[in-house]
C-alpha cells in the first residue's frame, strides 16, 4: 500500500507540477514553445482520463488544467514568445522540443484510448436505476476499454482462472467521495469506517428476485482481502433478462434473503469491505444467468447503464433519497 501511495504521489502530484513549471520556463522559439505546451497539455489530459483520482481529490486534474492555461497566458502577457523564430537553436533546445513531441504523442494515444472507452461494448446494454442512497460517488473502474476498466481483462479466454469470473468483465467499481473530494479521511487509513463509501445504503435498481445473498463474511482492515471468497458479502438479483451482482457488502447489513421478491428501490444492504477488496468500494456488474453447475459470476457479461448513463472511470454519481421516493 505504501508503494501505491508513492506511485500516486509521483504520477498525480510531482509529475504534473514539474511539467507545469517547465511550461512557465522560457523557450527560444515559437515552434519549441508549441511542442512543449501541447505535449504537457496532452499528457495532463491523458492523466486526467486514465488515472484513478480518488486518493487525492478528484478535482485536481481540473486545477492542473487551469494552471496550464495560466502558464500559457503568462507567456503572452509577459511577451516572452519568439514569433520571429520558428525552430529551436542548439542541442538543449532541440532536446526540449523532442521531449514535447514525445509527450504529445504519448498523451494523445492514451487520451484517445480513454475517450474510446466511453463507447459501450458491442453487446446489449442493460439499464438499471441508481442503486445508491444519499451521497456522492466516483467511478474508480468502468468503461468499454481495459485502459479505464481493469475488469475487462477477464474477457481473455486464454487465462483459465478468468473463466470463473467472466460475468464481471463490464463491472463498475465505485468509491465514495467526501467534502474534500477524496475517498477517505487520510491517504490510506486501515479502518474501513474512515472511507466515505463504507456503510452507504444500497437499493434494488430493478424489481426482481434475490438469487443469492451472503452476509456473514468479515469486513477487513485495509489492505487485507479474501481472495478465495471473492464476492465477500453479496447480493445477486435476477431482474428477468439479466442478473445484477453487488459485491463487497458490509457484514450483517444484508436485509433480503434468497428467493425473496424485491421491489424497485427496496433496501438491500450496505457497502462494506469484504471479499477480494483491498479497500471499501462497491463492485456492481450485470450478467446473463450462468449454467446451474457453473460458478456464480461466470455468466455472459453485459454492459450496464445507470439512469441512462454509460459510466466510465472518473465519472461521478449522486445518490438518491429512496426513502422520499418510495416511502
Amino acid at each position: 500500500m505504501d508503494e501505491m501511495i508513492a506511485m500516486v504521489s509521483l504520477l498525480q502530484i510531482v509529475l504534473p507540477l514539474v511539467l507545469l513549471v517547465w511550461v512557465v520556463l522560457p523557450s527560444d522559439s515559437f515552434g519549441g514553445f508549441l511542442l512543449k505546451t501541447s505535449g504537457v497539455g496532452a499528457l495532463l489530459l491523458a492523466l486526467a482520463l486514465v488515472a484513478q483520482w480518488a486518493v487525492i481529490p478528484w478535482w485536481l486534474p481540473r486545477f492542473y488544467g487551469l494552471l496550464w492555461v495560466g502558464a500559457i497566458a503568462y507567456h503572452f502577457m509577459r511577451r516572452r514568445l519568439r514569433y520571429d523564430k520558428v525552430l529551436p537553436s542548439g542541442r538543449w533546445r532541440w532536446t526540449e522540443a523532442a521531449v514535447g513531441a514525445v509527450l504529445l504523442a504519448v498523451g494523445l494515444w492514451f487520451a484517445t484510448a480513454a475517450i474510446m472507452g466511453r463507447t459501450p461494448p458491442p453487446s446489449r446494454t442493460i439499464d438499471i436505476a441508481n442503486p445508491f442512497g444519499p451521497g456522492s460517488y466516483l467511478v474508480g473502474s468502468g468503461g468499454g476499454r481495459e485502459i479505464v476498466n481493469a475488469h475487462m481483462r477477464t474477457l481473455d479466454t486464454s487465462v483459465p482462472r478468468y473463466r470463473s469470473w467472466r460475468g464481471q468483465s463490464y463491472a463498475l467499481d465505485f468509491f465514495g467521495v467526501n467534502a474534500l473530494g477524496t475517498r477517505a479521511r487520510g491517504l490510506s487509513p486501515k479502518d474501513p469506517a474512515a472511507y466515505a463509501i463504507f456503510g452507504a445504503a444500497l437499493h434494488a435498481p430493478c424489481a426482481g428476485m434475490v438469487v443469492a445473498a451472503e452476509s456473514s463474511r468479515p469486513d477487513f482492515q485495509v489492505p487485507q482481502q479474501d481472495t478465495v471468497n471473492r464476492l465477500g458479502n453479496h447480493v445477486i438479483l435476477d431482474c428477468g433478462d439479466a442478473q445484477i451482482v453487488f459485491a463487497h457488502m458490509q457484514q450483517g447489513s444484508i436485509v433480503v434473503d434468497p428467493g425473496e421478491r424485491v421491489a424497485l428501490g427496496q433496501r438491500l444492504g450496505s457497502v462494506g469491505n469484504s471479499g477480494a477488496s483491498t479497500e471499501p468500494h462497491l463492485h456492481i456488474h450485470v450478467q446473463r444467468a450462468p449454467a446451474s453447475d457453473a460458478p456464480p459470476i461466470s455468466g455472459e457479461p453485459l454492459p450496464l447503464r445507470i439512469d441512462g448513463e454509460f459510466l466510465v472511470r472518473g465519472d461521478r454519481l449522486k445518490g438518491r433519497d429512496w426513502k422520499k421516493e418510495i416511502p
